[in-house]
């Protein structure tokens, strides 16, 4: 089992996952975060640390959600690994709480 950054996270990247990651298993994108599957340990730190709820169990993962188990794999082989906790988007607040964000997703 892995866990998986959903579409929660696109316009905010907020990053606080990252520090507290303690294996770097996050890799970074121009408006989102995702877990590299092959890295993640599954040590549920991010979980809770996530403010915009955006980091699921792969076991737990909304059926809406299911897409982002490959979204998180592709992409975790062509973006960068992140060791440091990033600035949040500067438009993260007013994103944090929106739903249905997918089609913003820039890779």
């Amino acid at each position: 089992m892995t866990h998986v950054v959903t579409e929660d996270c696109i316009r905010c990247k907020y990053g606080d996952c990252v520090a507290v990651c303690p294996v770097n298993c996050f890799h970074v994108g121009p408006n989102m975060l995702v877990i590299d599957p092959d890295e993640c340990i599954d040590c549920t730190l991010c979980i809770p640390e996530c403010p915009s709820n955006a980091i699921y169990a792969e076991d737990d993962l909304p059926k809406e959600h299911q897409d982002f188990i490959a979204v998180n794999a592709e992409l975790a082989k062509i973006w960068p690994v992140i060791f440091e906790q990033p600035a949040p988007l500067p438009e993260a607040e007013q994103w944090k709480d929106v739903k249905g964000k997918r089609q913003f997703l820039e890779k």
